[in-house]
């Protein structure tokens, strides 16, 4: 967790679950020989251990569900996720089951490495294409032969399509093996070998030669989609620059502390999150918030790991934990999304495993019953039975929701709106009213004196004096407005003692025996305020001022009025809401004239003088009528933020508050606000373009096969080129403005 900045909030963080050491990018867990690179340290929580490795060899989605299918064949084993855009495997189980995972997904055709231990080289293109253009090669030298002598081009086909089919095959049988039944390589597979047995020796090599061009389009596809992801993952340097009594070291990044002094050089990034030693700097974010402009940071200011320092050297004392740092939480937030996939998602994921089979089935009974009950020759309807089987495959259905959903929260992490998983990322695209928090949300937070008022018998600056002796230790802004007032003016401090909060009234303390109160008007009582300090009042706050009376032992020694200033994207932002169709109201304690005059600037509907529990009952009732959005910033905003369709913090919130939204916007600026709509609605309406691809040409060639007009290599392409065209659609989320 960082620690607590200067100006008493604390940075943005959500709640999540940490996951073992691995994930943090520790030291190595090996210390002797009985430990390998392969097999992680357990973290112990609640129900056990969990455990953290990276899967190589993972081409699509679909093969993320081949590898949970895999693990969860392995006894004791409680929960199994695996995350395609981290490539990350997560384990939980009451045993040390890491040796028999291992073999798990070894036997499922793929690889495992500790999230620290070194990757394997990267093989070389033509290492990786061999295969594909071995199988090339092989065709056009059968096709060659087919023309001049057709035997020799028949038994050239047989041994092209046997040496395309061995790696397949192998592949297919292990996926067996470990619970995955209905793999697109065992369609693959029974497809291949059946072609073979009816004679169609061409079209069996062509089957297998399109489903490798295929599966290349889909890794180049798949690793276009996790570009994003991987370049956030390398914006930390792997070492850094220690600084420790005098002396500069060169230390791993998993090896800072909070405390630790470090030196990053300009044009160099922060390994870590840092709070600034020197006088100022500026700071590149654009690569955690996509602000393209420098940010100037004074010293004891937080800056995020992965910001690049400008123009200059610098000094910064870590305050992030390793593995807790602002990338380290975007990364998590990313990999937890899985764990909450929206309800389109589950839906397509449930409908997909009952789909295959019925697809099955159907290419089973096309193949058999013409033949057997209506006296059909087999050889046509074996063909159209397998054409059945490969257009059954259900790559590019299974992968149509997953891809635009990662692809979308990744583009709005980019951006610097972090959303926490599918189901929010749905919700948001269907909201239409969105309630404001006031104070730090359409205001800038920090208000200012504008006017002393004070009765007969004391002085200004004395009035000022006491007031900020009861609110001295307070953080709400108007309290630290108050306090910052006195000491501009270098006023002598008030001792105060027994300070006591008056919820929804005020607080009081005692200064020199005697009780002195600071509340809102409207919770006195009537008679404690005079017609003309009334009407002083009334005239204050329809100018939009706050106003705070002072009361001495009952006495009224005069007010206070304070003016929060709107922030500089308030307007804009609620603009860009109204051209969407959302409708803004602002929930607010302050008083209703104070509240009119800033909710008549933005031209908004508002709610004035809300304890948190009114906020509640108003978001209840605004919800009933429309999906509402939440966005606030403290901790009396959570509930109402809990009780809306989806809650929304401002990244310079309260952990609270952070960690009970369902989205933040990590860099304040509230025009992302409509760009989060945006890119949720494009999200949404990108799955439905990915299911009607995926369905509707299965659709086509389903028909056109019963027909007898399509054939296998068309089924297979159709298969193919259906998960390609998904996987490029949702890839355009990433390059949405």
């Amino acid at each position: 967790m960082l620690n607590t900045p200067q100006d008493g909030k604390k940075p943005p963080q959500f709640a999540f679950a940490k996951l073992s050491p691995l994930q943090a990018e520790g030291p190595s867990c090996c210390a002797d020989d009985t430990c390998s690179a392969q097999n992680p340290e357990p973290e112990i929580a609640d129900n056990g251990s969990r455990y953290s490795w990276h899967v190589e060899g993972m081409d699509c989605a679909a093969c993320a569900r081949k590898v949970e299918n895999a693990v969860k064949q392995v006894s004791d084993v409680q929960q199994v996720q695996v995350v395609f855009s981290t490539e990350k495997l997560l384990v939980s189980s009451a045993r040390d089951v890491r040796s028999d995972v291992e073999k798990a997904v070894k036997a499922a055709g793929y690889t495992l490495n500790a999230g620290n231990a070194p990757k394997q080289e990267k093989s070389s293109s033509l290492q990786e294409n061999l295969p594909l253009i071995l199988l090339i090669v092989l065709m056009v030298i059968s096709w060659g032969l087919e023309q001049f002598n057709h035997p020799l081009g028949n038994l050239a086909f047989i041994a092209t399509t046997l040496v395309g089919l061995w790696p397949i095959a192998r592949q297919a049988v292990r996926l067996i093996r470990s619970g995955n039944w209905f793999a697109i390589e065992t369609l693959m597979s029974v497809a291949a070998i059946g072609a073979l047995f009816i004679g169609a020796t061409a079209e069996a090599a062509m089957v297998l030669l399109l489903f490798l061009i295929g599966e290349r389009l889909e890794s180049y596809a798949a690793s276009r989609a996790r570009r994003g992801v991987s370049a956030l993952m390398a914006l930390k340097p792997d070492v850094a620059i220690r600084l420790r009594d005098g002396e500069r070291e060169t230390v791993a990044q998993a090896e800072l502390r909070p405390g630790d002094v470090i030196e990053v050089a300009a044009g160099g990034r922060l390994p870590a999150d840092g709070r600034l030693l020197s006088g100022f700097a500026s700071f590149d974010e654009s690569a955690l918030t996509g602000e393209s402009v420098p940010v100037e940071r004074q010293q004891g200011e937080k800056v995020a790991a992965g910001s690049t320092s400008v123009d200059r050297l610098v000094q910064l004392e870590v305050i992030s934990e390793p593995g807790d740092s602002a990338i380290d939480r975007i990364l998590r937030l990313i990999e937890e999304a899985e764990e909450r996939r929206a309800p389109i998602e589950r839906f397509i994921d449930r409908f997909s495993r009952i789909y295959t089979p019925i697809i099955m089935l159907l290419a089973l009974l096309t193949a058999v019953v013409p033949p057997l009950l209506f006296g059909q020759t087999w050889e046509p309807w074996i063909y159209k039975g397998l054409t059945l089987l490969l257009i059954g495959c259900p790559c590019a259905l299974v992968i149509s929701t997953p891809a635009a959903i990662t692809s979308g929260l990744a583009a709005a992490a980019r951006r610097g709106a972090l959303i926490k998983g599918g189901a929010a990322l749905e919700r948001l695209g269907q909201i239409q009213q969105v309630a404001f928090d006031k104070t730090g949300t359409l205001t800038a937070g920090k208000p200012q004196v504008t006017a002393i008022a004070v009765a007969d018998g004391i002085e200004e600056d004395q009035l000022l004096a006491l007031a900020a002796a009861v609110e001295q230790g307070s953080t709400h802004p108007l309290a630290q407005a108050i306090v910052s007032a006195a000491q501009q003016r270098n006023l002598p401090a008030f001792v105060a003692e027994n300070h006591r909060a008056l919820a929804g009234v005020g607080v009081e303390a005692n200064i020199q025996g005697e009780t002195l109160l600071l509340s809102s008007p409207s919770k006195l009582d009537a008679q404690a305020l005079n017609e003309v300090w009334q009407q002083r009042i009334a005239k204050q706050e329809e100018e939009g001022q706050t106003v705070i009376v002072v009361l001495r032992s009952g006495q009224l020694l005069g007010t206070i009025a304070m003016r929060d200033t709107l922030r500089s994207d308030a307007r804009e932002a609620v603009t860009a809401l109204h051209q969407l169709g959302i409708q803004g109201v602002m929930l607010t304690g302050d008083n209703p004239r104070a509240a009119a005059a800033i909710a008549n600037e933005l031209g908004i509907d508002y709610r004035a003088s809300l304890l948190p529990a009114d906020k509640v009952a108003a978001v209840n009732k605004l919800n009933a009528t429309a999906p509402l959005a939440m966005v606030g910033d403290g901790i009396n905003d959570a509930p109402a933020m809990k009780a809306a369709t989806i809650g929304i913090a401002m990244g310079s919130g309260t952990d609270v508050a952070l960690e009970t939204a369902d989205a933040a916007l990590t860099h304040n600026r509230l025009t992302e606000l409509a760009s989060m709509v945006r890119l949720a609605r494009a999200t949404h309406n990108n799955i439905r373009q990915n299911v009607t691809i995926a369905l509707g040409l299965k659709g086509i060639f389903l028909v056109t096969t019963l027909l007898g007009l399509t054939g296998l290599w068309l089924a297979v392409l159709a298969d193919s080129g259906a998960t390609a065209l998904v996987t490029a659609n949702a890839i355009r989320l990433l390059r949405k403005k």
